[in-house]
């Protein structure tokens, strides 16, 4: 359960506010005046804080509960600006579109893409296959989860590598979602800031994709419930 305790408002429009940036194409000033039209005056810097606060967490307890994904993935990555330098957004979907990982990564390399392999890996299980372009950073990456099942003595689990960049479109088009939604943002001041934003709008996906596990709910009220 998220802890809102020393908050000067409510734990709902807090939620309330945060799912709309998360989830919709919005600007901070733009969900300021959103607000005060319902009644609810909050400057965009506090808004700004309840994102970055707030929506690791949600993020945390989403893939937690999501269901299984398939054993078929296919990761790519997508460019961010942060302050005027680019950074890259990690991600990956199984094969029927579900979103399994992302990570946001300050560096393009092998050292980079091992991690988050590392990070799918842990939270989602070993994969039969995954679906790559010609990257030869995200090659390694794989390679290298390859090597230590081989060391593990685990060959019988090894990860197939597919590079065919044509196969690799269903995870290139999920990128578009996200970028819609950070187009009217109007560009990241922090790394620290830009990761728990991307935090949020990968949850929201996640629920707009029907991934929590067992819920039928209205997406923003599955996202009020991952707070507990």
């Amino acid at each position: 359960m998220i802890d809102f305790k020393g908050t000067h408002y409510p734990k709902d429009v807090i939620l309330h506010a945060v799912f709309f940036y998360v989830r919709y194409a919005v600007s901070y000033r733009d969900l300021e005046e959103i607000l005060a039209e319902r009644g609810i005056k909050v400057d965009h810097a506090t808004l700004n804080r309840w994102v970055v606060r707030y929506s690791p967490l949600i993020a945390l307890a989403a893939k937690s509960r999501k269901r299984t994904v398939a054993g078929s993935w296919r990761m790519d990555e997508t460019y961010i600006k942060i302050k005027g330098q680019w950074v890259y957004l990690y991600r990956a979907v199984d094969k029927f579109g579900d979103t399994v990982d992302f990570m946001l990564s300050e560096r393009r390399d092998e050292t980079a893409a091992t991690a988050f392999f590392r990070q799918a890996i842990d939270g989602n299980g070993l994969p039969e296959k995954v679906v790559m372009d010609k990257s030869g950073a995200n090659l390694a990456g794989l390679e290298n989860i390859n090597i230590l099942l081989v060391l593990a003595g685990l060959l019988c689990l090894m990860v197939d590598i597919c590079q065919v960049k044509y196969l690799n479109n269903l995870v290139e088009q999920d990128h578009r979602f996200i970028k819609k939604i950070t187009g009217p943002m109007m560009g990241f001041k922090a790394f620290h800031s830009a990761k728990a934003t991307f935090d949020g709008i990968e949850t929201a996906h996640m629920i707009r994709k029907g991934q929590l596990a067992g819920q039928t709910r209205p997406a923003y009220q599955q996202f009020i419930n991952l707070a507990g």
